[in-house]
């Protein structure tokens, strides 16, 4: 998922958006770091004995980042259009 959003980032680089690029470019970097920390939740909740606190959270972090990723989908189809 954080080769989707770095992707998508070169993308918008390579359109020219301007103005739109800032602010969907910060979304993406904050979705990757979500996608990352729900990565590192998830391995740990394999390793540690508390396994059911550890993986909501990292559910958590993972839809979070979904829909971080769905509202910039729609964000950026709106832009081309």
């Amino acid at each position: 998922m954080v080769g989707v959003c770095m992707t998508v980032v070169s993308i918008i680089r390579l359109l020219h958006l301007q103005h739109f690029a800032t602010v969907v470019d910060r979304l993406l970097a904050l979705d990757s770091v979500l996608f990352l920390f729900s990565a590192l939740l998830s391995y740990l909740s394999l390793r540690r004995s508390e396994r059911a606190q550890l993986e909501a959270y990292a559910d958590g972090a993972f839809m979070t980042g979904l829909a971080l990723m769905s509202i910039c989908s729609i964000l950026l189809a709106f832009t081309l259009l």
